[in-house]
């Protein structure tokens, strides 16, 4: 297709084959009749009349198209001069409000993301724990000051936060959210950062979280630090007291118990239906309570450091094998079956066999309670790369959606039965074994709890060197 220029040149061309031919017929006559230099005189002033045309033309188009090349270029205040209303001034015109409609849009633009940075960044500042802000490759963008004051001078320096205590567990789960693209949030002592402002001495529990977009890309992590040295004050004297209360309270349980099983055995004389009825609930109260204290004593234990794990190398089929033994007649009786499933060459653990022993218990205790006739529970273990993965899973009616959240929480306030210490126990011994546990379940689908112990490094055994 032809632009402007070569159509003006096509039709200039025209004109002037047609002038041409206009004067060479009126240059014979002019000739003969003797004025041949207005001949010449005619041809000139075609040519220039066509070229003056011609730049009369090009001139303001391309005055407005340099206009229009500053303005797309984000010369957005360069106005285009032109006087006259004809096609080229309404040309001009709407250039000019087109102009002037861009540099609205792109200063309530930046206006508005102005006004949202700011907004971000008064809402960052106010919240009183620690947030830290980086991009998709782990590089500090943003801290609040309650972040600057914890970290100090550390806080922009990923070397100096290396060496700050407490640093490298930050930037480690840092690392982590940004590889696994999902929350880290650890639980126990793992999860403790202890820091210092100043000459107080202060503990903050560590969650990271990673930020995307609206089409799923990573953008980066927000790092939370919460602050609980309160709490954790307040959890070790709970646990000092429960330690003293319990020890207290052992040695005359046990002296009421003994007075039961007396009278129960028909030591004290031969018992009425209604008085043997009666202590039979008050012994059966006794062994509850019992089970609440060894409970509440081991927990305390392992809380305040008192509890000395003995670590040794154990193969995982001939725990769940022992656990099953454990509890076979008692499932018999309510006719709940116990299968066992794992290959007897999986790879050892090291754990401790007491504390693994209470955590198996407690967690088929809790299945067989809550399975019905007929029903099954099922003991089983895999290897998974560094852990081996214990599975104890019933065919029970299940837990709702909201306790699952609390479902390890000391005291759980939806324990239908049982102390409400057996999980919370559960938890702390698998977790004191370097493991983590996990439960899921769904109203009528049963539950499985699963956790997971570390693998036992093998041991070089030496074998005799013959000489000679």
């Amino acid at each position: 297709m032809l632009n402007l220029t070569q159509r003006l040149i096509i039709g200039c061309v025209v004109i002037a084959a047609l002038g041409v031919c206009l004067v060479a017929f009126t240059h014979r006559a002019l000739v003969v009749a003797g004025q041949w230099h207005l001949a010449i005189a005619l041809l000139i002033s075609l040519i220039l009349v066509e070229v003056a045309t011609v730049m009369l033309v090009l001139h303001p188009i391309r005055m407005l198209a340099s206009d229009a090349v500053k303005i797309a270029r984000g010369n957005l205040e360069h106005r285009v001069e032109w006087s006259s209303r004809d096609s080229f001034g309404v040309i001009a015109a709407e250039l000019n409000r087109i102009a002037v409609r861009l540099r609205e849009l792109r200063d309530s633009e930046a206006g508005r993301r102005q006004m949202e940075f700011q907004l971000s960044d008064a809402v960052l500042q106010s919240i009183f724990e620690p947030i830290i802000v980086t991009d998709a490759k782990g590089h500090i963008l943003k801290l609040n000051q309650a972040a600057g004051d914890v970290l100090g001078e550390a806080a922009n320096d990923r070397l100096a936060l290396t060496n700050t205590p407490g640093g490298d567990k930050i930037l480690s789960a840092i690392r982590d959210a940004i590889s696994m693209q999902k929350p880290i949030a650890a639980e126990g002592e793992a999860a403790m950062l202890p820091m210092r402002i100043g000459k107080q001495s202060r503990s903050y529990r560590l969650r990271t979280m990673p930020m995307r977009d609206s089409d799923g890309r990573l953008l980066g992590t927000v790092t939370t630090l919460e602050d609980v040295t309160t709490l954790q004050d307040t959890d070790r004297f709970k646990t000092q007291f429960i330690s003293v209360a319990s020890k207290k309270l052992r040695d005359p349980l046990l002296q009421l118990r003994r007075g039961l099983y007396a009278l129960g055995h028909g030591f004290g004389g031969e018992l009425l239906p209604l008085q043997s009825e009666l202590v039979v609930e008050a012994s059966s109260e006794a062994e509850k309570l019992s089970d609440l204290m060894a409970d509440l004593i081991e927990v305390a234990e392992l809380d305040t450091g008192k509890r000395e794990l003995k670590l040794e190398r154990l193969r995982p089929l001939p725990l769940l094998d022992e656990a099953r033994n454990r509890y076979v007649d008692e499932a018999a009786a309510k006719g709940v079956r116990i299968e066992v499933s794992a290959f007897a060459d999986l790879s050892f653990v090291m754990a401790d066999r007491r504390a693994l022993r209470s955590v198996l218990d407690n967690l088929v205790a809790n299945a067989l309670r809550y399975t019905p006739a007929d029903g099954e529970i099922l003991l089983a273990a895999e290897e998974m790369k560094e852990f081996v993965q214990f599975t104890v899973r019933d065919s029970g009616r299940g837990i709702e959606a909201d306790r699952l959240s609390t479902i390890f929480d000391r005291f759980n306030p939806f324990s239908e039965s049982g102390t409400g210490m057996g999980l919370a126990l559960v938890r702390r011994l698998v977790e004191s074994l370097g493991g983590q546990i996990a439960v899921e379940s769904r109203l009528g689908h049963g539950t499985t709890f699963r956790f997971t112990l570390p693998v036992a490094v093998a041991e070089a055994i030496p074998h005799p060197v013959e000489v000679g």
